[in-house]
């Protein structure tokens, strides 16, 4: 019998140990699928199509045993990596036309995503679904009548009854920033239909309310660029874009290379979507206003500047607002993946990094992240390419000084935190010549105004001596006065003070030729002091100090000092 137990263990055992080896192989295997999904489209040795070639082959061999495990990464890719969005469409076509079933568990999936971000309130995760699943029509994988029914749906929504402007305004506001990306499919293959979406988005829009607009301009005047709020702004770019046949220079379309492959595919119809209704606790993002600081004649010879009402302008900005968002809590990270945009070549970069941060910086009625966040970005950046984003920065700083007469106030005072933190980290190095027109203009003038507060600043984040020797003897007027300590009991009339019992006036004179080193130092000399002082002294400060106290009452309990 103990033999036979004996085996019997080891069996056991060795039973046990191949479960956990195979469990060690599968998470082994996941991993590794893993790592491949998210690295495809990163620089390497082979181009993109034969890596997603390669890939499409590797994720179809895995299917049966890792289906579930490759439909979530898929699908979080696409959510969390919105600049990838047209690469893991790409994918998913490829697997589609490999394995029909799977692009339909795909699409189920994806919907299931959709409709679980809305029904939670995730308003950008649900953004980006929306555009995957419209990237999708491109790669065969979904009928272009079936994402217009899906479109119109949600368009639908902006003409719900007493529900907030904010949500109406956001089903909009994702319809249009998909169309980008499908919207010459559908004006190749439906373009009554895409039509008809969008003039009902047009009457919807010229019938909307706008009042929240003056309140979120950075300025109160127009000149010299127009603030646009951002329903308004995005609405002609998409005008622009339908004008050019919408077609656009900046989104990669790698499943061009795959037409022949993707074309031949069956394709799948979307299950009908309801928007889930608005309930009382829903919080919807907020209006803003389009921050504009640069145009194409503020940058020097190389790429041009895309203009205001030009799609790529919508979507360079959109992309540098995701890599502050995702890498804002590591900011030399952050630094270093703005300025390895991936089309840095055709856009003047530095120009675009600086606009967006300030456009962060100065959102109303409060910026998305700390202050401080978006100026240690500008230092790093500085520190990064210190050829040309020290330049460009001071540039826009004498635009914004230019402008800040008809600055919004809050604004006013976040341009002076910075401006102030900035000057600390590069030795209060500023041509403040250039300024010096601003002496003859009023103090209260918003430009001598911004100067002195700057000063100010600085000085608290250095020492007066260091500020009055950097500024031109034209400014000394501007120099906040030099901080001087003010001992409360040495003052002519201080004795009156409600604090004042007698005791620490007399014990001021006593302690001015004293000097302590440490704590017991301190005691040992007030617990001699004390003992020195006989009855009479304590005495008298009783006495008087009922008098002292009607002195007080009689000047309304205030200090003379």
């Amino acid at each position: 019998m103990n033999r036979r137990r004996g085996h019997e263990e080891e069996d056991g055992y060795e039973r046990l140990h191949r479960k956990r080896r195979r469990v060690s192989e599968n998470q082994e295997i996941e991993d590794r699928l893993e790592s491949l999904i998210y690295r495809v489209g990163e620089k390497s040795s082979s181009s993109l199509e034969s890596n997603l070639e390669g890939l499409a082959s590797v994720l179809e061999a895995d299917l049966s045993t890792f289906r579930v495990k490759i439909l979530r990464i898929l699908t979080e890719c696409a959510i969390r990596m919105p600049e990838k969005c047209t690469i893991y469409a790409t994918l998913v076509g490829l697997l589609n036309a490999k394995n029909y079933n799977f692009g339909g568990e795909f699409v189920d999936y994806i919907v299931k995503t959709f409709k679980e971000n809305l029904k939670t309130g995730k308003w950008n995760a649900a953004r980006y679904c929306l555009r995957f699943i419209s990237d999708l029509v491109n790669c065969h994988v979904l009928a272009a009548s079936s994402l217009l029914t899906l479109l119109e749906t949600l368009v639908n929504c902006a003409n719900e009854d007493n529900v907030p402007q904010v949500r109406r305004d956001w089903f909009v506001f994702a319809v249009l920033s998909a169309l980008p990306w499908v919207g010459r499919e559908l004006y190749e293959k439906k373009e009554s239909q895409l039509d008809h979406l969008l003039v009902t988005i047009e009457v919807f829009l010229n019938k909307r309310s706008k009042k929240h607009w003056p309140a979120l301009r950075v300025w109160s005047a127009d000149s010299p660029h127009v603030q646009e709020e951002y329903l308004d702004c995005l609405w002609a770019q998409i005008k622009k874009l339908r004008q050019d046949n919408w077609s656009e220079k900046h989104i990669p379309r790698p499943y061009l290379a795959f037409d022949s492959i993707l074309c031949e595919a069956l394709q799948h119809t979307l299950p009908t979507i309801q928007p889930p209704p608005h309930n009382e606790g829903d919080a919807y993002p907020m209006p803003r206003v389009v921050f504009r600081m640069f145009d194409y004649t503020d940058c020097p010879e190389g790429p041009v500047l895309p203009g205001a009402h030009s799609i790529e302008r919508f979507l360079i900005e959109e992309h540098l607002h995701n890599i502050i968002e995702a890498h804002h809590l590591e900011r030399k990270e952050c630094a270093a993946q703005l300025l390895c945009f991936p089309y840095k070549a055709k856009i003047p970069l530095e120009y675009c990094i600086v606009e967006v941060i300030f456009a962060e910086l100065f959102n109303l009625p409060r910026p998305r992240y700390l202050e401080i966040c978006y100026g240690s970005i500008l230092i790093e950046l500085c520190k990064l390419q210190p050829s040309t984003m020290p330049q460009v920065l001071a540039q826009a700083t004498e635009i914004l000084f230019l402008r800040i007469d008809t600055m919004n106030v809050a604004c006013f005072d976040r341009f002076v935190n910075w401006f102030s933190y900035h000057l600390s980290n590069f030795q209060y190095r500023w041509s403040w010549e250039d300024w010096e027109a601003c002496v003859s203009l009023d103090l209260d003038h918003p430009k001598p105004r911004f100067i002195r507060e700057v000063l100010g600043k600085c000085m608290r984040l250095s020492y007066h001596q260091r500020i009055k020797d950097m500024m031109p003897e034209s400014f000394a007027s501007y120099v906040p006065p030099k901080p001087e300590p003010v001992y409360k009991y040495s003052v002519e009339g201080a004795d009156i003070a409600p604090s004042d019992y007698h005791l620490f006036r007399s014990m001021v004179h006593a302690l001015s030729e004293q000097l302590f080193t440490s704590y017991e130092d301190t005691k040992n000399w007030v617990d001699s002091w004390l003992a020195s002082k006989d009855k009479e002294f304590f005495r008298l400060g009783i006495r008087t100090l009922p008098e002292r106290w009607k002195k007080v009452v009689a000047s309304d309990r205030q200090y003379f000092d």
